[in-house]
């Protein structure tokens, strides 16, 4: 007698990109079946077994991807700072605009003074344009706050983005981000008052899912980045952290030995880093909207991480000073025009490399049997044309958990 499978949904009529192994892998004519929010079974619908299902869905042609992944962001933020934009574009310095009270410390000051349910309003009005082209995951740094009070004001609008949308949200403490006006000349002080209280109030408020700082001249040197890993480590959270932006302080291969998720940006990255990072299993995270918004002209070292089996994420950076993104689509074609990225190894790093840096590789960014059913349906020919059109918003049905998200 032939068993059948029982599932709340099939959906089939498209090419199926499952993104396995970081590769298209496509199925032809495939079909999708979802239980409780998970795929119980893929494959080519001319092959699919005895399948019972609550709702069927039958496209007429195009692909289905995997839901996308948006691993590196600064959503959650006060006030915004497209008036320091305007002035660099008409000749004013970063450190004229810092002196007139600019910078990131505008945007410490923003936050600080802003409502949780500001916030709030706030960052729903950036996170949509990323659900309207197929995000179902999104990181969500801290970071603007610099206080307990206030760094845990961020993680937990954070946290409620994912209670009032269908999105799935990771949350990272970045309370080490940048040094705060009261502690200035106090840096050790303050790097005391992250390990000793910001962080251990996170992780156990269950406000953070892991932990980053910015390892860079003008933020925190390597010591004082190893000292916040160690009260991660201590508090049971994974380490993720800004690496190699401006110059090479070997930080990445200081995350590869705590065995980070991910290290993000790297344009100074050498192929020692590389190599340190092929051994952690610590993934490239390429932010290639703070690269053309701040004219870089020292492109990440792509060639290093392919030829040590560095998987390599794309992300949106989306913050209000180095990358007011709200494209996660429009940054996997800068991957390709500016880093020399492939489209498949830029749909790989927002799909499942974008998952290994959030921890989720086991459940999310391929569509295999026992993964989160989270995928998008889009009228296109082929994958490649998610790097190819720039702007506008392509058409697409997102499916979160198994259903079609309104």
């Amino acid at each position: 007698m032939t068993s059948v499978i029982h599932c709340d949904s099939l959906w089939q009529g498209a090419d199926i990109v499952t993104m396995r192994d970081g590769k298209y892998h496509t199925i032809h004519q495939g079909a999708i079946a979802v239980r409780n929010g998970e795929i119980v079974w893929i494959g080519e619908q001319a092959s699919m077994p005895a399948i019972s299902a609550s709702n069927i869905v039958t496209f007429d042609g195009g692909i289905i991807t995997p839901g996308l992944i948006d691993c590196h962001t600064h959503l959650v933020f006060g006030g915004d700072r497209s008036g320091e934009f305007e002035q660099r574009l008409n000749g004013v310095s970063y450190a004229e605009i810092a002196a007139q009270g600019g910078g990131i410390i505008s945007t410490v000051n923003a936050t600080r003074d802003t409502s949780e349910a500001q916030l709030l309003e706030q960052a729903l009005f950036r996170l949509q344009p990323l659900l309207a082209e197929g995000v179902t995951c999104v990181e969500i740094k801290s970071g603007y706050g610099l206080t307990p009070q206030s760094e845990l004001k961020m993680l937990r609008v954070a946290r409620q983005l994912a209670e009032l949308l269908a999105i799935e949200v990771k949350t990272t403490c970045l309370a080490a981000h940048a040094l705060p006006p009261e502690y200035r000349g106090r840096s050790d002080d303050y790097i005391q008052l992250v390990c000793d209280t910001i962080i251990p109030q996170a992780a156990e408020a269950g406000l953070a899912d892991a932990v980053d700082a910015f390892c860079e001249h003008l933020a925190f040197s390597p010591e004082q980045v190893e000292r916040v890993f160690v009260a991660a480590k201590a508090a049971g959270l994974p380490v993720k952290l800004h690496a190699e932006q401006l110059s090479p302080l070997a930080g990445s291969s200081l995350a590869a030995r705590y065995q980070a998720l991910s290290a993000d940006h790297l344009e100074y990255a050498t192929e020692a880093d590389a190599i340190a990072m092929s051994r952690a299993g610590t993934v490239a995270v390429l932010l290639p909207g703070a690269y053309y918004l701040l004219r870089e002209t020292q492109c990440p070292p792509v060639e290093f991480f392919r030829k040590h089996g560095v998987p390599m994420a794309i992300a949106s950076d989306a913050n209000p000073g180095t990358s007011p993104a709200l494209s996660l689509r429009l940054m996997i074609n800068m991957a390709c025009t500016l880093f020399h990225l492939t489209p498949e190894e830029a749909l790989a790093g927002v799909t499942l490399h974008a998952a290994q840096a959030l921890g989720l590789r086991e459940s999310h960014g391929s569509l295999e049997t026992g993964k989160k059913a989270d995928f998008v349906h889009w009228p296109l020919s082929r994958p490649a044309e998610l790097a190819y059109w720039l702007g506008g918003q392509l058409p697409c049905t997102i499916i979160f958990r198994g259903e079609v998200r309104q």
